[in-house]
């Protein structure tokens, strides 16, 4: 396990330096929050010039995190793949009155690492995450391997007959 530690923003993107390591699920308390019961994330941060030659960060993370099923609620493994530039800005009005695509981040001379790579994993992560074949999603169907409407269920509770 290794948290990271802190950079020099600045610094780190002029010298061209490289941070590499691995996070856990207690190095990452914003993923915890959002209900991620484990997480495995290997990163590499790397110093260099955006693509408009300005400081940057490259960030690269990939591992998985384990989410809620939205359907059945049990555990799922979701796979994290990060590949971003982050332009480094001198101050938040920078940031603010930009007016492109270009991701930018504070720049500061305590940026924490772990910090960096979690915002980059939680933005990767699926708005409703569930598996790709959800056990729950195959209870909807009849005897015969039919989908049955769920309406059609609801008659029955209602009426007490079921179709002949």
């Amino acid at each position: 396990m290794s948290q990271g530690g802190v950079i020099d923003g600045l610094e780190f993107a002029r010298a061209g330096a490289t941070r590499a390591g691995a996070l856990e699920i207690t190095d990452l308390p914003r993923l915890s929050e959002l209900g991620c019961s484990a997480a495995q994330i290997r990163y590499v941060i790397r110093g260099g010039d955006s693509a408009q030659g300005r400081p940057a960060l490259h960030v690269d993370a990939t591992g998985t995190v384990e989410l809620a099923c939205q359907r059945c609620l049990e555990s799922v493994a979701v796979p994290v793949a990060v590949h971003s530039e982050l332009e480094l800005a001198a101050s938040q009005e920078a940031i603010d009155v930009a007016d492109d695509e270009i991701d930018r981040v504070l720049a500061s001379r305590s940026m924490a690492v772990a910090a960096l790579v979690e915002d980059e994993v939680i933005l990767t992560l699926p708005m409703v995450p569930k598996h790709a074949q959800c056990p729950a999603g195959m209870e909807d169907t009849d005897s015969g391997g039919e989908r049955t409407s769920p309406f059609a269920a609801l008659a029955v509770l209602r009426t007490g007959r079921t179709k002949s």
